[in-house]
Formats: C-alpha cells, sequence, structure tokens
C-alpha cells in the first residue's frame, strides 16, 4: 500500500524541454505546440537532469503582475526506467514543513513545536530551515535541508557542485550546544534512488567535512521522496555510503 501524498501539485500541463539558459529561464514546446519561457527554480547545474527533448511539467501561475507565468516544476529523465525528477526548489521546504508537522520522520523522536527560519551560528547570521522543540526539556533539533537531483544509477549524490555555503552549514552544525541535535536532512527529489552519499567528485571539501560532522554526532537522513505529476510522497530513508 502507497503511503499518502505529502503535497500536491496544482493543475500541470506536459511539455518538452527545449533548452534551459541564463540560469532562470527555460523555453518548453507545450503538448499544445505553444512555445513557452518557464521560469526555472533551479539555479545550480542540475548535473545529469537538464535534457533538452525531454518529458517535463510546468504549472501556471494566475498572477497576472509575474513576469513569467509559467514554472518548470520537473522533468522525467530516463536512466533505468521513466522517473520523474522535481525542478522547484521553494518545494523540498514546504514538503518537509508538511511531512514534519505529520511526524512522518520516527528518528527526529518527539517534538511538539516547529520553528522555521530561526536564526543560530557563532555571529546569528544564519538561519536553520527547522527547529524542533519539546516542552518541558532542553533538547531540540536543528534541522538543516538540502535538495538534491544528481544521480549515479540508484545513488543520489549531494553537492552536485562546490558549495561554500554547504561547507559553512556543517560547520555551524558542529558547533551547537550539547543540549541540541543537528541534523541534515537530504531531500532525494527523485524516487529511483536507495542509496545516498557525498559528492566527492564535485566537492570533495564538502564531504570531509560532512563525514568529520558524523564523527562529531551529525545526524545525516538522506530522505527518498518519489515524484508524480499529482504530488509528492515521502518513501523512507535512502542508505548512506561514506
Amino acid at each position: 500500500m502507497q503511503s499518502p501524498l505529502i503535497y500536491r501539485y496544482p493543475p500541470l500541463q506536459l511539455g518538452v524541454l527545449v533548452k534551459r539558459y541564463k540560469r532562470f529561464l527555460a523555453d518548453i514546446e507545450l503538448a499544445s505546440g505553444e512555445l513557452i519561457t518557464a521560469h526555472c527554480p533551479n539555479t545550480g547545474p542540475m548535473t545529469g537532469v537538464c535534457l533538452p527533448g525531454n518529458l517535463v511539467h510546468v504549472s501556471r501561475s494566475s498572477n497576472p503582475n509575474r513576469k513569467l507565468a509559467y514554472t518548470w516544476e520537473m522533468i522525467q529523465v530516463c536512466d533505468r526506467e521513466p522517473t520523474w525528477v522535481g525542478i522547484n526548489t521553494a518545494l523540498p521546504n514546504q514538503a518537509v514543513k508538511l511531512a514534519l508537522e505529520q511526524h512522518l520522520f520516527p528518528e527526529l523522536g518527539h517534538y511538539s513545536q516547529i520553528r522555521p527560519e530561526v536564526v543560530y551560528g557563532a555571529n546569528k547570521k544564519s538561519r536553520i530551515d527547522f527547529l524542533l522543540t519539546e516542552e518541558n526539556t532542553e533538547h531540540c533539533s536543528y534541522v538543516e535541508v538540502k535538495n538534491t537531483t544528481w544521480a549515479q544509477g540508484n545513488l543520489a549524490l549531494f553537492p552536485d557542485t562546490v558549495t561554500t555555503r554547504g561547507q559553512k552549514h556543517l560547520q555551524e552544525l558542529m558547533t551547537l550546544p550539547s543540549t541540541a541535535q543537528g541534523v541534515m536532512l537530504y531531500f532525494i527529489n527523485r524516487g529511483d534512488c536507495s542509496q545516498f552519499a557525498p559528492g566527492d567528485s564535485a566537492d570533495p571539501l564538502y564531504g570531509q567535512i560532512l563525514r568529520q560532522a558524523i564523527e562529531q554526532g551529525l545526524q545525516v537522513l538522506p530522505c527518498r521522496f518519489e515524484v508524480s505529476p499529482t504530488g509528492i510522497r515521502y518513501l523512507g530513508l535512502a542508505e548512506l555510503k561514506l
């Protein structure tokens, strides 16, 4: 029996990716034959998933003030079997918040309050994605969410490029007080990966810091999500390969 959807997409339109350019733009030919320019919410290299000629789905905004009415939501890849991969990087945090509200991650233990975007770090200049707290206890969990779409076979990888920001987040999670648990939650934005590893070939320093952080107590949750034109479904944890 399939788990229920934790996020439902608005009505989507099918098309084919023509090209992506200037990081934020993608030309897409809709099934109707109309050629549109859609907003590309993923500004990274999109290694292995930015494939002209592949099927995509886009959403259309009803906001008349938007410069681009369409948003590129997902693309279908066929590495082993057809798989939809999420493109909209605004959605992982939304989906994780919904999953946290439903307590879908038992590894996080008990918590009664979910606070997003909480300032933390030595200089109080960073924001953690979610702070989980429990009444009548000092223990709390700092949860950082990282989205990944890069895969080699059934192995999901993060990052797919050098990320000094990601390195900084790991270092800050290692400086939390003893009453706090640091958690790195990797949002695997495709349902065809059963394993997860740091993307050492793209950013070896990130992998080095991640392994150091794990030795010092960082909790890593490589979370698998199935993406479909209907919505997003949580599949459980991938196997961590270090």
